[in-house]
């Protein structure tokens, strides 16, 4: 039997303010071969999960915390119990926009790395409304700064 232990999972950090710990897939004991499921914490005041998009479906579910989740042209504030449905191919963001961490399940598949996260590591995601669709009217701005230099 696998098992995985949040607890006992380093997770990765990310330039723009947001830990994610695997739960299922990446480094997890866990491997599935549909799906890849973790969770991520984005700190108060802007963490963020930038502006991108990426072959697989997926779904956060908020567990704490407030965010303003933008998927196309849309943009909505999420809160703690709310879940959302994202699209294969569907760009989409979300910012923490309250005093609190926001804490959340992602779950996607099919199973395998999305790209936005070594994208956003090396500095190399595509920009809202240059190299990507441009966000919703009055969404936060996305995060595209690479992580400082070790």
């Amino acid at each position: 039997m696998d098992i995985t232990d949040l607890d006992d999972t380093d997770g990765r950090s990310y330039p723009a303010r947001r830990t994610t710990k695997n739960l299922v897939g990446g480094d997890s004991p866990i491997q599935a071969e549909n799906f890849c499921m973790g969770v991520a914490t984005l700190e108060p005041h802007g963490g963020q999960v930038p502006w991108h998009n990426h072959e697989q479906e997926e779904v956060y579910f908020i567990l704490e915390g407030t965010g303003e989740m933008c998927v196309g042209d849309e943009k909505e504030i999420l809160t703690g119990g709310q879940a959302v449905d994202i699209p294969s191919g569907e760009y989409h963001q979300l910012t923490n926009v309250g005093d609190e961490p926001l804490r959340m399940v992602y779950c996607y598949g099919p199973a395998g790395e999305v790209a936005h996260w070594r994208q956003e590591l090396n500095g190399t995601l595509p920009k809202a409304g240059e190299e990507a669709p441009p966000l919703p009217d009055g969404a936060q701005e996305q995060h595209t700064d690479p992580a400082p230099s070790q």
